[in-house]
């Protein structure tokens, strides 16, 4: 046993300088670099927390950009609606001009019309004036006369309903205050309360619109 001791100790002895140069040098190098890990990790903390700041704490000239966009934005929004109110606001008289036009086109001759339907009326008047049994062929002139009179008044109510004037004889007919003007209310056995028994004037409309009621005398209860 001592023999091989010796033998370890014969092997040991050259390497002894080396390991104490090894262990003396060693805790430098391990000193550094643990120093220069240390350093490179706070320096990716700090890197890492001033990103994190920056992105929670906005720069002033962020906040003035997003202050100015959202300025922006409701001018935006403010000129859009008040261009779609003008767009609406201009539809709206051109349909209002387009219907005054069209009503003008229709009833620029409601004047003219009136006048006209005191002739109607006057022509009717003489046909109706005229005794029927004195239109005979023994009597030439009366008949021409007559036959005149029947002819210009169809063809004025030809020119009326080309122009869209109707006549309204509403006999027999429900009585309607936009068409009608009652002149009396008497009782008629027969024929129901509220309709017209007689027409002393026939009235007129012109393309839907009442131009002269009918005066009328209405039927009431007994």
């Amino acid at each position: 046993m001592a023999a091989v001791a010796q033998c370890v100790r014969g092997v040991l002895r050259p390497r002894l300088p080396l390991l104490s140069v090894a262990l003396r040098t060693s805790p430098r190098l391990l000193c550094a670099a643990t120093q220069q890990k240390n350093t490179g990790q706070n320096l990716e903390e700090d890197q890492s927390q001033s990103q994190n700041e920056q992105k929670v704490e906005p720069s002033s000239a962020e906040k003035l950009l997003a202050e100015e966009k959202a300025k922006l934005e409701e001018q935006l929004k403010e000129v859009t609606e008040k261009y779609k109110r003008a767009l609406a606001d201009a539809e709206n008289v051109r349909q209002r001009s387009q219907k005054l036009v069209e009503e003008a086109k229709l009833y620029g001759i409601q004047s003219f019309c009136k006048d006209l339907l005191e002739v109607a009326d006057i022509l009717e008047k003489a046909t109706e004036s005229v005794p029927k049994e004195e239109i005979k062929d023994e009597n030439p002139h009366l008949k021409s006369l007559y036959e005149g009179l029947v002819m210009t008044e169809t063809q004025i109510q030809k020119v009326f309903k080309k122009h869209g004037l109707l006549r309204l004889n509403p006999v027999g007919a429900k009585f309607d205050p936009y068409e009608h003007e009652a002149l009396f209310h008497t009782p008629v056995e027969g024929q129901e309360p509220g309709t017209i028994a007689l027409v002393s004037k026939i009235g007129y409309k012109l393309h839907g619109r009442t131009l002269r009621p009918a005066l009328v005398g209405v039927v009431k209860e007994a």
